[in-house]
């Protein structure tokens, strides 16, 4: 059967086709069918011997961690594991709940709108850790973090799937693994004199760097969007789950936000819009006393607005925070980087989110100040049901690091216009 082998993988969810007829039809029960169990293969000892070696003989080594498959008992051995080795951290393009953010080895989210420090200390490592990404577009800023085929760093790659190493980047060691089995093996590894490791402090240098990264800049308008994020995080428990969508409100959440919790990020990486409303909901539906929040953009929003009517029918107390700027913000970004101030199709005509909330019984806010945040956050979560805060942006706020008019010039020079 099909969904034998690849539930073996252990890659993620698994569609299932079958035809209307055989849908329909009556079919025999196997009596003593055995349920389906998780199979993961574990490194060999002469694997781990050989990234031992590999270890004590970097200069500058960096982990890149993530991917599917872990736990909560896989993060604690993981962590074990770079605090025993002093390894800064970098994470996956949305696997940010892997280590707890605040841990003084987290160097930072690897993806779109990396840090450029961070970017820089993944270039000039002698030896990179791997441990379950995929390495794919996003968590590679577009395959331009690492040279292709074969990285300048010595590079140890471990996934769950065979067929994903060496599939863009060829590892000089490739393990197939499941996360909990090498994160026991990593863990239970000790460095022979953690005083002497030549890259001592480098992960508390790599924190350092992090923390004045995610410190909010100016942004356009009347609401600072990184001190509204930096807000959120202070009033939430350290569980809380957070969801997002895909779009440039994204990145605010992605710099700014401290995530502590182990399956405390749901976000995709495919680039998929309107995924954070039913992700919200969902989470909410299975953890019905963790608090959930989903940020989303008005664009993304919208494709999935319509489902504050299942939080309202099954009573499930969601946060829906939406960001406002009027328009589609990545796709308006990319036209004025490559064509600028040729703008077609990305403007947005929007309702009243706040009235559009209230006509399905939801609670409803409208924030167009920073300091008008933190009250309303206070109302929608003492109303004790479904509740939707718009934050209202202008569109030159474009991203946390760049207005649209910076990016409209940057577009003019590459073209020779300016």
């Amino acid at each position: 059967m099909r969904f034998t082998p690849r539930r073996r993988d252990g890659l993620g969810p698994v569609v299932l086709s079958l035809p209307e007829d055989v849908l329909s039809e009556a079919c025999d029960a196997v009596a003593g069918a055995p349920a389906y169990q998780r199979v993961a293969a574990s490194p060999s000892v002469a694997q781990i011997e050989r990234l031992r070696q590999l270890l004590e003989g970097a200069q500058r080594p960096m982990v890149i961690a993530g991917g599917s498959g872990w736990t909560p008992e896989a993060c604690a051995d993981f962590r074990r594991f770079v605090e025993n080795w002093q390894l800064p951290v970098g994470l996956a393009f949305r696997f940010q709940d892997t280590l707890d953010n605040e841990h003084p080895n987290y160097a930072g989210d690897v993806g779109l709108g990396i840090n450029p420090a961070l970017a820089k200390r993944i270039h000039d490592a002698d030896l990179l850790l791997a441990l379950g990404p995929r390495l794919g577009e996003a968590t590679t800023n577009g395959y331009t973090l690492l040279d292709i085929p074969k990285t300048k760093q010595t590079l140890v790659h471990v996934h769950q799937g065979a067929d994903e190493l060496g599939r863009v980047y060829a590892a000089d060691l490739p393990i197939v693994s499941g996360m909990p089995e090498l994160a026991a093996m990593l863990a239970a590894m000790k460095p022979a004199s953690a005083d002497k490791l030549p890259w001592r402090g480098a992960a508390d240098e790599a924190h350092r760097a992090y923390l004045d990264w995610r410190k909010p800049r100016q942004i356009p308008g009347d609401v600072q969007m990184g001190e509204v994020i930096q807000q959120l995080r202070a009033h939430l428990p350290d569980d809380a789950i957070l969801t997002n969508g895909a779009g440039n409100y994204a990145t605010w959440l992605h710099r700014h936000f401290s995530y502590r919790h182990y399956r405390s990020q749901l976000a995709p990486t495919s680039g998929a819009m309107g995924y954070g409303v039913p992700a919200a909901i969902a989470a909410k539906s299975l953890y019905p006393q963790r608090t959930v929040v989903a940020l989303a953009g008005d664009g993304c929003f919208m494709m999935s607005a319509q489902e504050l009517a299942t939080a309202m029918q099954y009573d499930l107390h969601v946060l829906f925070i939406v960001v406002n700027n009027g328009h589609f913000g990545t796709i308006r970004m990319h036209q004025e980087r490559h064509y600028p101030g040729r703008v077609h199709g990305t403007g947005l005509t929007n309702p009243d989110f706040a009235a559009f909330a209230r006509s399905f019984g939801a609670h409803g806010e409208t924030v167009e100040r920073t300091e008008d945040f933190l009250p309303a956050l206070q109302r929608a979560m003492e109303a004790k049901r479904a509740a939707v805060i718009e934050i209202r942006m202008p569109q030159e706020a474009s991203t946390p690091g760049a207005t649209l008019e910076q990016i409209r010039e940057q577009g003019r020079k590459l073209r020779g216009e300016a």
